[in-house]
């Protein structure tokens, strides 16, 4: 398993321990030129030999004076080295155990995910996304290859991450993909998201696979491969900015709706799985789901994926059907209230 350790050491701690190996140095060449009357080269290199206690032969015959010196060297080296060494030691076999700790339980959280959502890439495209659904409480699990960026989400601790290639089954495996609800690859290459889609699809033939795609062919492509959606950011960016010049309010209105967190209003989908199955084939008029709740639908899909705008009253419902509501969370939980206990009389 490829780990990334914890190297950042306290540069206060690192710069006491040179400063102090560099003063015992200092000390010892001009101990060595003062008591014994060696010359620079002389006494540096009585200096190294003791500090390091190799045992190579002195200089010259060491009076008493310089015998005491050295003893009172050796003890202030081997003090200052073993500060030194202690500090590398604690520090690396902190970040090793540290490490080892958080990555395992990582992995029994992951162990234990369903309908959880696999992001892969932690770029600038994979932080939105990874924002976004954790302002909607979803589960997430990272999948990214580069180390600082693996590094920035474990010192998040926040969130559940793999380090590792997403083009790799085994991985995808360990991020529980079986049991996902979707997968979204935020990867810069086309190519890797292309085989991220191939390799997702493979493993799981019904989960939701959402994929960037940076060059304009791409998107066929990837369709080909698996991925229900591809997502263009920068055709995104330029129509967005255009459609600013042309509709400025009713972008903004749209995304007051959709992309702000709001507890005033949003947009949901809710499945027709819920209606009560004594509400089939009644209309929406019949249903008076907008006096009751005070939510409305604003579209909806059918069975064979054909959406409706603005449905008419006429509309019977049917199991297959996905609506499209608008209204406060109040009225969203009231919504789905009456589609589960609809009157049946």
């Amino acid at each position: 398993m490829n780990q990334h350790y914890n190297h950042n050491i306290n540069i206060r701690q690192v710069i006491t321990a040179v400063s102090l190996i560099i003063s015992v140095i200092s000390i010892g060449v001009i101990g060595y030129m003062l008591i014994e009357d060696y010359n620079f080269v002389q006494a540096l290199y009585m200096t190294i030999i003791t500090v390091s206690t190799v045992g190579f032969e002195v200089v010259e015959k060491l009076s008493n004076a310089g015998m005491i010196f050295t003893v009172f060297l050796i003890i202030i080296s081997l003090s200052v080295m073993g500060f030194f060494a202690s500090m590398l030691t604690r520090h690396f076999l902190d970040g090793i155990f540290k490490n080892y700790y958080k990555e395992n339980k990582v992995k029994r959280k992951i162990s234990k995910l369903e309908n959880h959502v696999i992001v892969c890439g932690y770029g600038r495209v994979g932080r939105q996304v990874i924002q976004e659904l954790k302002d909607h409480n979803l589960d997430i699990v990272i999948i990214d290859n580069d180390e600082a960026e693996i590094e920035n989400i474990r010192e998040q601790g926040d969130i559940l991450y793999l380090h590792g290639d997403a083009t790799r089954d085994d991985i995808m495996e360990a991020a529980q993909i079986e049991k996902a609800h979707s997968l979204i690859t935020t990867l810069p290459k086309d190519a890797d998201n292309l085989f991220v889609v191939l390799s997702a699809r493979g493993l799981n033939p019904k989960l939701k696979i959402i994929s960037r795609a940076s060059e304009e062919h791409s998107d066929t492509k990837l369709k080909r491969a698996g991925a229900t959606n591809i997502i263009m950011p920068d055709r995104i960016g330029g129509q967005r900015m255009a459609k600013l010049v042309i509709q400025p309010d009713v972008v903004e209105f749209l995304e007051y709706i959709l992309l702000q967190s709001s507890d005033d209003v949003n947009i949901e989908e809710i499945s027709c799985e819920l209606l009560n199955h004594c509400l089939y084939n009644k209309t929406i008029g019949e249903l008076g789901i907008r006096n009751k709740s005070g939510a409305n639908i604003i579209g909806l899909k059918d069975q064979d994926g054909k959406y409706v705008f603005n449905p008419s009253a006429d509309i019977a419902l049917q199991q297959g059907y996905q609506l499209f509501v608008l209204g406060s969370p109040t009225q969203l939980s009231l919504f789905r209230q009456l589609l589960k206990e609809g009157n049946c009389d």
